[in-house]
Formats: structure tokens, sequence, C-alpha cells
């Protein structure tokens, strides 16, 4: 599959933006009364956080080879 410059920029700026949502979540989560009730959710969000945060390490990688 081949991906412009351009594109692997885009999808970076994306994930970024959802990053940043998903630690927010997980911040209001956690502050919440009771986490404990929102344990799945917030196990969710860190799992996703952390799926997010290797695929931008791959993007950058990819945009490093292109320099």
């Amino acid at each position: 599959m081949t991906v412009s410059k351009e594109e692997l920029l885009e999808a970076k700026r994306q994930i970024e933006s959802t990053l940043h949502k998903l630690h927010q979540t997980v911040q209001t989560l956690e502050g919440k009364k009771t986490p404990s009730r929102y344990k799945s959710q917030i196990t969710l969000a860190r799992r996703r956080i952390q799926s997010f945060t290797i695929a931008v390490s791959l993007i950058d990688a990819e945009l490093e080879k292109m320099e």
C-alpha cells in the first residue's frame, strides 16, 4: 500500500486529536465520585491510548523514511 506524506501527516493529526480526547476521557472518568463504576470504560480508553500511541510511532518511522 502506497501512502503519500500528506496522507500520513493527516492520519497522524487525526490520531493525535483522538489521543487528546481519550486522555481527557480517562481524567474525567477517574475524577468521578466512584471511578470503580467506570473501570471497563477506563480500561478501554487506556488500551486505545496505547494502540494509538503505537500507530503514531509507526507513522513517524514511515515519515522519517520519506525524508
